[in-house]
């Protein structure tokens, strides 16, 4: 359909950098390139119109539940938008007045909730599962995320449309040159594994370091990523393994390219992802990849990375070894890899994201 007016829920970019945050940044960009004729208005945090620059902005109400929940979707309604899209994965509780498309990113929380600080009662027991069941299209960003989707709220599988990530251009292989500049400005050592990820329970770093430690003639690990909730413990253990561990807490996202280049492997040991950007980024840019055998991550990576048992540290040795030791094994994989990124891209999610919002506006009414 031509001409639509898409009101848009962007509190994703309070943390731009974040997952929910980029997703929304750059599947916007994409969405506005694609169908250049249809209109944005965004609402969001105070400063984040600078990532959404192809969009009107407008803030979102500060009160959590007054604010967010009967304010803001009056004023949606006083807008007569064509259709809402939640990139962040919900709606408000109160009526919006326009068919609705939801991403659905993961839903860990609902797997293993002591992945997670505390506990979120209004959001887990009331705002998602109202949205995922009122929304008239769901957007999963993955197979294994639309089946839990499915499973864990009983949502008709008719009602879910599998939309993967992209991966930006910026991730690409990169010349000697560049990643001589970018090894000195960094303090990068000259071999070395990597983990980019937030740095909490689910993402299993710590299986990662015990077979790390296990390693013969290891490089160092470089961890890229700042300390989540429930770190404590691995706090303390990382502090104890020494100077051949490196934690890169705040890097500049435009330096993440280089990163990956410049790693013999990247290890993405995690539990549990509803995607798993790192890995598909690494991909991107020529380095092979280990991935855990959990969630989204074989689905993502498929064979042009090694899949290890999540909480196995001598599967995960044994892994890094070869890949470390073989150099014929670790040119297969990058060739596989890049071939395997190619696939992804945020022009063809924005396709796919239409065509759920064309779904969503042929409702015979809003939900």
């Amino acid at each position: 359909m031509n001409n639509l007016r898409v009101v848009v829920d962007g509190s994703g970019l309070e943390r731009p950098r974040a997952g929910v945050g980029v997703y929304t940044t750059q599947i916007l960009h994409a969405m506005a390139v694609d169908r250049p004729d249809c209109r944005f208005t965004v609402f969001g945090p105070p400063g984040g119109f600078v990532h959404v620059p192809d969009a009107a902005y407008r803030l979102l109400p500060r009160m959590r539940l007054v604010g967010r929940h009967v304010q803001w979707p009056a004023e949606i309604r006083r807008l007569h938008p064509d259709v809402y899209f939640g990139p962040a994965g919900a709606l408000p509780l109160g009526r919006v007045g326009c068919p609705s498309v939801i991403t659905v990113h993961d839903l860990a929380i609902y797997r293993n909730p002591r992945w997670f600080p505390g506990r979120q009662p209004l959001s887990t027991r009331l705002v998602v599962p109202r949205s995922v069941l009122r929304a008239d299209v769901v957007i999963a960003v993955s197979e294994n995320t639309a089946t839990d989707v499915a499973e864990i709220f009983g949502l008709d599988r008719a009602r879910i449309q599998v939309v993967p990530h992209g991966v930006s251009p910026k991730f690409r292989p990169m010349g000697a040159e560049e990643l001589a500049d970018a090894r000195a400005r960094l303090g990068l050592p000259e071999r070395f594994i990597l983990f980019v990820g937030t740095v909490e329970p689910r993402k299993n770093l710590e299986t990662l370091l015990d077979g790390w430690v296990l390693m013969r003639d290891r490089p160092d690990l470089v961890v890229v990523g700042s300390w989540g909730w429930l770190y404590e413990a691995i706090r303390e253990k990382m502090a104890r393994l020494g100077p051949r561990l490196h934690h890169l807490e705040s890097v500049d996202p435009d330096e993440l390219p280089a990163i990956y280049n410049l790693a013999r492997v990247l290890a993405h040991p995690a539990w549990y992802e509803g995607f798993g950007l790192p890995p598909l980024e690494a991909m991107a840019c020529g380095t092979p990849v280990v991935v855990s055998d959990r969630s989204s991550l074989p689905e993502v990576v498929q064979d042009a990375g090694i899949v290890v048992s999540a909480g196995e540290p001598d599967a995960w040795r044994k892994a890094l070894e070869r890949v470390v030791g073989d150099t014929q094994l670790a040119a297969d994989l990058r060739h596989r890899g890049i071939l395997r990124a190619a696939q992804f891209s945020w022009e063809r999610s924005a396709r796919l994201t239409w065509r759920a919002v064309d779904d969503a506006t042929k409702r015979p009414a809003p939900r």
